[in-house]
């Protein structure tokens, strides 16, 4: 391996990853309670289009939008408070249950929100707008329209309508709407395996008491989480040291168990750092990439093993976070066939002057404030192996490549953790 870092923008470090890596989506079925935050996919059976495409209106019946009194609209025409509208009330809908009145000139019948509208009636009087006159009949005090308090057949959804499309993150709001429908189960891409190996002689479980020179490891645990909240399944290896034939094994072990392998440390270039000779080893055509010139995560690894993806990671737990959300998020949104992700954002002030190096991203992490009804973003300064760095923040703004800085007062985009 070369001793120096061959340093690749980062936009070119992913361009020379894709050309290489090409995902297949696995396909699996789950009941539609049990798929929130799942990614749709198309599984090619017979069940696919009542999937993508509504079986039936929804509703599938005339429904009132409002406590009241269904009616003919006609009926109302030009009532007011002076000169009411008298109807006969010919029964009442029950809730769940087909009509048993009908609704002729000049009569209505009590409805509920929810209830169906019985036939002849076309609109829905608000049962504030009438006041009754007996047991018998009731006063309209204003008009409604044809349609008005009504939800038509189908107007939320029509039979046959494109509902969700292969590669939507499903929602709460869309499983209740699968769920409208009678459709219960779903085909969803299985969730990419993602093992996480963190390595160093100076690393301990953090339930355990570190010694002289160790520290406890963190970055495991970080990044399961990120891989959980990507829609991966996290697969946590148990901490190897710094000997190349051990993680030879626990690498090799760990990528036969995986969709993706994430090595946390050794990406470097000193004696001890032994990434790059591990993933090489792991199959071809492997590393593609060994440095990319950002900050924080320079000694970046990008590689692909087979048909697996392998990064290596530094240990700092910023430069890690910082990567991970760069390359592997997205690598692991493509292994589910998701639609792009659109990053949450804002538009702030940056409260003080931030230098960069030209021909570096620099990704600075920030606190936001509110001044006089402006938000301002406020930089956090540390290094890149301090974690309480990230938590202090809320966000963080790139600086590109070919910029020496942003200036105080300038508007910045933050991106949200």
């Amino acid at each position: 391996m070369p001793e120096l870092l061959d340093l690749c923008p980062p936009d070119e470090a992913w361009r020379i990853f894709r050309e290489h890596f090409k995902p297949q989506v696995a396909v699996e079925r789950v009941p539609v309670r049990e798929a929130l935050g799942r990614v749709l996919a198309e599984d090619g059976s017979t069940e696919r289009a009542e999937v993508l495409t509504a079986p039936h209106d929804l509703p599938a019946f005339p429904r009132c939008n409002m406590d009241g009194y269904a009616v003919r609209a006609a009926d109302t025409y030009g009532a007011s408070p002076g000169l009411p509208a008298y109807l006969d009330v010919v029964g009442e809908v029950m809730m769940g249950e087909a009509p048993e009145v009908h609704t002729g000139l000049g009569q209505c019948a009590l409805v509920q929100t929810g209830s169906m509208l019985p036939p002849g009636a076309d609109a829905v009087v608000m049962v504030e707008l009438t006041q009754p006159v007996d047991e018998r009949s009731i006063e309209v005090l204003k008009p409604v329209a044809v349609g008005e308090n009504v939800i038509q057949v189908g107007e939320d959804v029509r039979r046959g309508d494109a509902l969700l499309p292969a590669g939507h993150k499903l929602r709460p709001q869309d499983l209740g709407g699968l769920l409208a429908l009678g459709i219960t189960e779903v085909a969803v891409a299985r969730r990419p395996r993602v093992a996480i190996l963190s390595q160093g002689d100076e690393l301990v479980p953090p339930e355990q008491a570190p010694g002289p020179g160790q520290v406890r490891d963190i970055n495991s645990t970080t990044l399961a989480a990120l891989t959980e909240q990507a829609g991966g399944m996290p697969l946590r290896r148990p901490i190897v040291g710094d000997d190349l034939e051990a993680l030879q094994t626990a690498a090799g072990a760990a990528l036969a168990q995986a969709d993706v392998l994430v090595m946390s440390a050794g990406s470097s270039v000193s004696a001890r750092d032994l990434t790059a000779q591990v993933i090489e080893s792991l199959g071809e055509p492997g590393v593609l990439v060994h440095g990319v010139s950002l900050r924080p995560g320079k000694p970046t690894i990008l590689a692909v093993c087979g048909d697996k993806a392998a990064f290596g990671l530094p240990g700092n737990p910023v430069s890690a976070t910082n990567t991970f959300r760069l390359f592997v998020t997205p690598t692991i949104r493509l292994l589910q066939g998701a639609e792009p992700q659109v990053e949450r954002s804002v538009r702030a002030r940056l409260a003080r002057n931030v230098s960069s190096a030209t021909g570096r991203e620099d990704h600075v992490q920030v606190r936001l404030e509110e001044r006089d009804g402006e938000l301002w973003a406020v930089p956090i300064f540390g290094k890149s192996n301090l974690i309480y760095t990230l938590i202090r923040s809320d966000g963080e703004f790139v600086i590109p490549l070919d910029s020496s800085g942003v200036a105080e007062g300038e508007m910045v985009r933050v991106y949200l953790h």
